[in-house]
């Protein structure tokens, strides 16, 4: 009796790891943005800049952003979102509060990040047809709500 119910208990337990492993499996392949980013660049600054996006239930993506300023320090900051543009808070970023990330098509995003309420910038965060780069356009803005620059990186999937 105690022989079959290990046995249950055994069996039970490895369907969950396989369900759950699959579940995860499918979720990347659903979406090709997740994984890790890394900033092609050719300057030295920054020294560290890396996108993580991990599956979060229902379609949709926990991000985390890592990099280095000019002086060498390193922020780290992430955030939740559904892709469905309502704002979510932002935990780690001394420039962002809220992030609303909404889905265009399915390679591209608009995120909109915001301090005190106000927009500070709108990101086009495009991923290449065949998946491997993503080109983001951030338009920057002051606190006049007036667009001051823009600038563009590309992030390389490792």
């Amino acid at each position: 009796m105690q022989t079959r119910l290990t046995r249950t208990i055994v069996s039970t337990a490895a369907l969950i790891a396989i369900v759950l492993g699959a579940g995860l499996a499918f979720a990347q392949a659903a979406n090709p943005r997740i994984g890790k980013w890394t900033l092609k660049q050719d300057a030295p600054p920054p020294a560290l800049n890396i996108m993580t996006y991990e599956p979060l239930g229902n379609g949709g993506m926990k991000v985390t952003v890592e990099s280095t300023n000019r002086n060498g320090q390193l922020t780290k900051w992430t955030y939740n979102t559904m892709l469905d543009g309502k704002d979510e808070p932002v935990t780690g970023s001394p420039s962002t509060d809220t992030t609303a990330v909404k889905k265009i098509d399915d390679r591209t995003n608009e995120i909109t990040n915001k301090k005190g309420g106000r927009i500070t910038q709108v990101i086009i965060n495009v991923l290449s047809a065949d998946g491997k780069t993503i080109n983001n356009t951030y338009k920057n803005y002051n606190a006049q709500g007036e667009q001051t620059t823009t600038t563009t990186a590309v992030y390389e999937k490792q």
